[in-house]
């Protein structure tokens, strides 16, 4: 891959901020769209724009056939062992809510665990601290090593037989630590609880296979992969699904209605209901196209190595501190330039051109634990390039001059 050829499919990526060229380094918190999904939503919204499910008329079936061939695309982009085990939601945060309200408050009791990271972001944190309140199960962290990353024993100790769900993010979206997902889907199973994956992180950076790692839920977002925003996906094992309820009524998840009773239809569709989000289903299926012609295991290489530079480039300006691992991290780099704020560093940096993320970045457990209020983030994706690292040091160097 050549992330020159491929910047030139991005509109967004040629303009100029605030006179200079944009350097986009906020990939972890959104990626750019390439024009094949642009095209992708713009022609379906031209010429198959129908509701889904519910017409037999030609524009309602061809709608119905590009949102159910999207679904099928995902089942075989994460390897899952059938479309069935696909719900479309509006990304990570939707689909971890929808396991924590309708898996996990039916099979917690007190005194069960739900095992989880300080590391995680809030979505994956809020939704079993009310779970665990809902049923008097307990929550527990496994501990996290000083670079962030966590050590099997310390998993091996924390799950134990009364531990029924373990819940953990496959990426950092902070530290970029990448976790051994299906190891410790194994302690998972052999403690007899369920693994849910936030994927997030990881999905938009490299291969993922469901069957492979073993997991029981993984959930990620669109819009962190080429996608549009407001659609993304659970996966779940159909025997789980299957025992899970809806905790949205009305539309398509409906099978039968009954004046003081209902009844739902099977899996995926009981958890759709309403409208679905059938452009950005479109707009995902053409995303998932373009990442695999591109390849997701040069992705993952490329990334590699271009924060491989970026941790040389940027740790050799005196005074700023990076957190997280220095091996087998995802493309991002989180860090603080002395004692100057994020936010400040940041408002620099975008007088540059150059866009990054400051704040806690929906990780204020993570926060506390750095010992840190916030931190700033660059974090790359397929079109950035040693270049826009090196714009990145030298803007760094400068925004601590102005500092003094």
């Amino acid at each position: 891959m050549d992330p020159t050829l491929l910047k030139a499919e991005f509109p967004i990526l040629h303009q100029d901020i605030n006179g200079h060229p944009l350097v986009y380094l906020d990939n972890a918190a959104t990626t750019q769209k390439p024009r094949v999904v642009l095209e992708a939503i713009r022609k379906y919204y031209e010429w198959d724009n129908a509701n889904v499910h519910r017409g037999v008329h030609t524009l309602g079936s061809r709608a119905t056939d590009a949102y159910e061939g999207a679904r099928e695309k995902v089942a075989r982009f994460l390897n899952a062992a059938s479309a069935r085990e696909i719900v479309f939601t509006r990304g990570t945060t939707t689909a971890l809510n929808l396991v924590a309200a309708g898996y996990a408050r039916t099979v917690l009791r007190e005194g069960d665990e739900v095992v989880i990271t300080q590391a995680e972001h809030h979505a994956n944190l809020i939704p079993w601290q009310q779970a665990v309140k809902a049923t008097g199960a307990t929550l527990k962290f496994i501990p996290l090593q000083p670079d962030g990353t966590i050590e099997l024993a310390d998993v091996e100790k924390t799950v134990t037989e009364r531990t029924k769900i373990v819940a953990i993010a496959y990426a950092s979206n902070v530290l970029g630590t990448i976790h051994p997902i299906a190891e410790i889907a194994k302690i998972a199973h052999r403690n007899g609880a369920v693994i849910v994956v936030d994927g997030a992180q990881s999905t938009p950076h490299k291969r993922v296979d469901v069957r492979a790692l073993d997991v029981d839920f993984y959930a990620f977002s669109g819009h962190k992969m080429c996608g549009p925003t407001g659609i993304g996906a659970l996966y779940g094992k159909a025997q789980l699904l299957e025992r899970m309820e809806p905790f949205e009524f009305g539309g398509e998840m409906i099978d039968f209605v009954e004046l003081y009773d209902s009844t739902w239809k099977e899996i995926p569709w009981k958890f759709e209901g309403g409208t679905p989000i059938i452009a950005g289903a479109v707009g995902l299926a053409a995303a998932i196209d373009f990442l695999e012609q591109v390849g997701l295991e040069e992705i993952d290489v490329h990334e590699r190595k271009l924060t491989r530079y970026a941790l040389e480039r940027l740790s050799s300006i005196d005074g700023l501190k990076i957190y997280g691992p220095r091996e087998n991290r995802v493309g991002l780099v989180t860090f603080n330039l002395g004692d100057v704020h994020p936010h400040d560093v940041a408002t620099v940096l975008d007088t540059y051109g150059i866009a990054v993320r400051a704040g806690h970045h929906c990780c204020q457990p993570l926060m506390r634990w750095l010992e840190v209020s916030a931190t700033a983030r660059a974090s790359f994706y397929l079109y950035n390039t040693e270049q826009d690292v090196d714009r990145l040091a030298d803007a760094l160097v400068k925004t601590k001059e102005f500092f003094g």
